[in-house]
């Protein structure tokens, strides 16, 4: 496993082997750098789909710096990542999925909130994600 490099092709590689849960919370431990994300995931049952093809638009941060959000970002700190992963964008990155939540009709960004914002700014209208649901198997056609 140290040979990982956290792509959407391994992620894509592990959906087909139905381990797609066994590579989230590897990338969460190791360079995702989300490890209580990972320990809430194991809290229970997880239904997981993906990676997906999915708009932008049809994705809801949990993170930033405005007032509203679950988990807040001061503007100075939000902006310094941002700025990373814009660079990382540019230079070709082939970033790891998203991981969000189907909530409902929503879909909430759990890790890469930083990274959705980056795509946004630099005019990515679609990204790879990972769904969890702790109800029931999405269907993928729900996404489309």
């Amino acid at each position: 496993m140290n040979d990982m490099i956290f792509t959407v092709e391994e992620a894509i590689e592990f959906s087909k082997e139905g381990r797609i849960e066994d590579w989230v919370h590897l990338f969460l431990n190791s360079v995702g750098d989300n490890v209580p994300f990972s320990v809430g995931l194991k809290l229970e049952k997880r239904y997981w789909t993906g990676p997906l093809l999915i708009s932008l638009d049809k994705l809801r941060r949990c993170c930033g710096p405005e007032a509203n959000m679950e988990y807040f970002n001061p503007s100075e700190e939000w902006e310094v990542e941002i700025n990373k992963f814009r660079r990382l964008i540019k230079d070709g990155w082939n970033m790891p999925p998203l991981i969000a939540q189907h909530e409902g009709k929503d879909l909430k960004v759990n890790d890469g909130n930083h990274r959705m914002e980056a795509m946004k700014r630099e005019g990515i209208e679609k990204c790879w994600v990972i769904i969890w649901n702790t109800h029931y198997q999405d269907n993928t056609s729900d996404f489309g």
